[in-house]
């Protein structure tokens, strides 16, 4: 990556909406060269895709909560079923697959404590695998929606 595809997706990740005109004139190159570029980067698999921010308390989901929990026995089997079955549930925002005491941090966000207590013990302790589930919730959930490419 260039110093042009930095500062392409420097500005995409500002506003990934943002016209090729726009964008154009922000890093300061001609429209064409701002589309071929980014059509590389897609191609390339740099840019995946584009996602839409939303507030969760506006959507009725104002809980989130960080849950660890640990499969037993843990085989690529029930590792890998549990991992698929977790990220289709609703209330699901991420999964995370880990090594140490966890097998997985799943981040949630339910309605209310009482939907985040249903989620823990008739969904996940309902599961034959689940061995342990420990259950943090968010206070404050801040991302960095502006990463650069790692590198000189």
């Amino acid at each position: 990556m260039d110093e042009l595809d930095k500062a392409i997706l420097r500005e995409l990740q500002s506003d990934a909406r943002m016209t090729n005109r726009d964008l154009a004139a922000a890093v300061g190159v001609s429209p064409t060269t701002a589309l071929d570029r980014t059509r590389a980067l897609r191609q390339r698999k740099v840019i995946r895709g584009a996602l839409l921010d939303v507030d969760l308390a506006a959507i009725g989901r104002p809980v989130q909560a960080l849950i660890a929990i640990r499969v037993r026995p843990p085989s690529r089997r029930n590792i890998e079923g549990f991992r698929n079955w977790v990220s289709e549930l609703p209330d699901t925002l991420g999964v995370y697959v880990t090594t140490g005491t966890e097998d997985f941090i799943v981040h949630v966000a339910v309605p209310d404590n009482a939907s985040l207590y249903a989620f823990v013990i008739d969904r996940l302790t309902e599961r034959p695998e689940v061995a342990d589930v420990r259950t943090s919730i968010v206070y404050e959930h801040i991302r960095n929606h502006r990463i650069a490419p790692a590198g000189p």
